[in-house]
C-alpha cells in the first residue's frame, strides 16, 4: 500500500492510496481458496471441488470482498500511521478499475482538532447572588394560598362584580353560523380574569342569575385560529349561577394544612426553596460566563460537517416555531437573512463549547455513573410530581431519550469540574437583576 498526501488544510484532509495489482490479486486468490474448503458442486463434496471451478464460478463476487476488505483495512493502516482521528467514517472515492493494473482510490475526512488545554484557574469569573426580599416570601404565600381557593354559590338576590365567579352557558356564532369551539357548558368564568376574549367578561358585569345576555365581541387580529381573527362573534350567554370566591386565611392552620408546624415553619420552608431557585438562576448565569470566558480564550478550527448538524437542527426548531407562530419578537423583527447568519455563529459556538468541554471531561476522567442517572431522573419526575410515573417509564422504555439526558449531565459535570478550579467572586445583586438573562446585558 502506498500513501500519498493530496490535500491538508485546516481539518480537511486527503490522500491518495495506492493497492498493487499483486496484493490485491494475492487476496482475491486467498479469498477463493477460503471459499474453496466450503463450496460443494454436483459431484464432489465440500473442500474437494476442482479451484479452476470454484474460480470460474465465484471470481467476481471473491474480487469484490477482497477489494472491500482492502480498501477498509487501508483506511485503518492510513489512519493509524498518521495518527488521524476522523470527525466521521472518511469518504472513499474509488478510480477506475482495470483488472491486473494497480488500484487506486481517494480517502477525504475532516479530523479532529487538536486542543490543549490551559490552566482554568487563570479565568475570573463574577457569581451574582441575590438575599430572599420578605415581599417575595409573601407573595408565595399568597399565591398558595390562592392555589387552596374555593368557591361558594352566593344565595343572595344580587348581580355579578369584578371579582366573582358566573357559572355559564354560551353558543358563539359569527353572522348567525355557530363556529367550531364556540360552545360551553356550565364553564366557571372567573370575571376579570381576561380568560376569555376581550370584550367579553365586562358584559357580564351587573348580570343576575337566570339571565341571558347577548354578548358581543371581537377576536384579536392575532387570535391562533385564523379563521377566527378579527371577527365579531355574537355569545348567547345563560348565567346560570354567581359563586363568591374564598381564600383560606393565612396563618397557623394553614401552615399546618401545607405540612409545617406553623406559619414560622411555613416561611422557613418557602425562603428556603425561594433561595434553592435563585441559586439555580445564578448558576445558570455563572455557566453562561464561563462558556463566554471559554469561547474568548480558546481558537481553533471547528469541523464543518459538526457545525452543518448543529446549524440544521436550529434552523428546523426556527421554521416549527415560525409554522407555529411561536417566534419572540426580537426573531419577528429581524430579516431572515440576519436571523440565519446569528444561527450559523451559535452553531459554531456550540461545536467549539462541546468539543472543548469533551477535552475537559476526557482529561479530567469524568464519567455519568447510574447513581448521578438516578439523580438526573429523578430531578425531572420532581418538577412535574403528577407526571412522575409516566416520566419514570418513559426514560425506561426510551434509549434515546436516556442518551440525551445522559450527555446534559456529562456536560452539567464537565462544568461543574472546570468551575471548581476557576477563581469565582460573589456579588450581591436585586433579584430583578439576577433574573435579567438579557444577551446584551450579558
Amino acid at each position: 500500500m502506498k500513501i500519498k498526501e493530496l490535500k491538508s488544510e485546516g481539518l480537511g484532509r486527503e490522500y491518495n492510496i495506492t493497492i498493487s495489482a499483486a496484493d490485491f490479486e494475492a487476496a482475491v486468490d486467498k479469498e477463493l481458496h477460503r471459499i474453496a474448503k466450503k463450496t460443494s458442486m454436483a459431484g464432489f463434496r465440500a473442500g474437494k471441488v476442482p479451484f479452476a471451478m470454484v474460480k470460474k464460478k465465484y471470481q467476481a463476487s471473491a474480487m469484490a470482498d477482497a477489494l472491500d476488505d482492502m480498501v477498509r483495512d487501508s483506511v485503518n493502516d492510513l489512519l493509524k500511521e498518521k495518527e488521524l482521528r476522523p470527525v466521521f467514517t472518511p469518504d472513499v472515492e474509488m478510480g477506475k478499475f482495470e483488472e491486473g493494473k494497480d488500484i487506486e482510490f481517494k480517502v477525504s475526512m475532516e479530523v479532529m482538532p487538536e486542543i490543549k488545554l490551559k490552566d482554568f484557574s487563570s479565568i475570573k469569573l463574577e457569581k451574582v447572588m441575590a438575599e430572599v426580599p420578605e415581599e417575595e416570601i409573601e407573595k408565595a404565600l399568597k399565591y398558595m394560598a390562592e392555589s387552596r381557593r374555593d368557591t361558594v354559590k352566593v344565595e343572595e338576590d344580587r348581580v355579578t362584580a369584578k371579582g366573582d365567579v358566573a357559572v355559564i352557558d354560551f353558543v358563539g356564532s359569527i353572522d348567525g353560523v355557530e363556529f367550531p369551539g364556540g360552545k360551553g357548558e356550565a364553564y366557571p368564568l372567573e370575571i376579570g380574569s381576561n380568560s376569555f376574549i376581550p370584550g367579553y367578561e365586562e358584559q357580564l358585569i351587573g348580570k343576575k342569575a337566570g339571565e341571558v345576555v347577548n354578548v358581543k365581541a371581537t377576536f384579536p387580529e392575532s387570535y391562533h385560529a385564523k379563521d377566527l381573527a378579527g371577527k365579531e362573534a355574537l355569545f348567547v350567554t345563560t348565567i346560570k349561577e354567581i359563586r363568591e370566591i374564598k381564600r383560606p386565611e393565612i396563618n397557623d392552620e394553614f401552615a399546618k394544612s401545607m405540612g409545617e408546624e406553623n406559619m414560622d415553619k411555613l416561611k422557613e420552608t418557602v425562603k428556603k426553596r425561594i433561595a434553592e431557585d435563585y441559586e439555580s438562576a445564578s448558576k445558570m448565569k455563572l455557566k453562561r460566563a464561563l462558556l463566554d470566558a471559554l469561547d474568548k480564550a480558546y481558537k481553533f478550527d471547528v469541523p464543518a460537517k459538526l457545525v452543518d448538524l448543529e446549524y440544521e437542527a436550529i434552523v428546523k426548531q426556527y421554521e416549527n416555531a415560525k409554522r407555529n407562530n411561536q417566534l419572540d419578537e426580537e426573531e419577528k423583527s429581524k430579516k431572515e437573512e440576519d436571523l440565519l447568519k446569528e444561527y450559523k455563529d451559535i452553531a459554531v459556538r456550540r461545536v467549539k463549547l462541546g468539543l472543548l468541554l469533551a477535552k475537559a471531561g476526557d482529561e479530567a476522567k469524568i464519567e455519568v455513573t447510574q447513581e448521578d442517572m438516578n439523580k438526573a431522573i429523578m430531578a425531572e419526575a420532581q418538577r412535574y410530581p403528577m407526571q412522575a410515573k409516566a416520566i419514570f417509564d418513559f426514560y425506561l422504555k426510551n434509549k434515546d431519550a436516556i442518551e440525551r439526558l445522559r450527555t446534559t449531565v456529562y456536560e452539567e459535570k464537565v462544568v461543574d469540574h472546570v468551575l471548581s478550579q476557576v477563581e469565582t467572586k460573589e456579588k450581591k445583586v436585586s433579584v430583578e437583576e439576577l433574573y435579567n438573562f438579557d444577551e446584551k446585558a450579558a
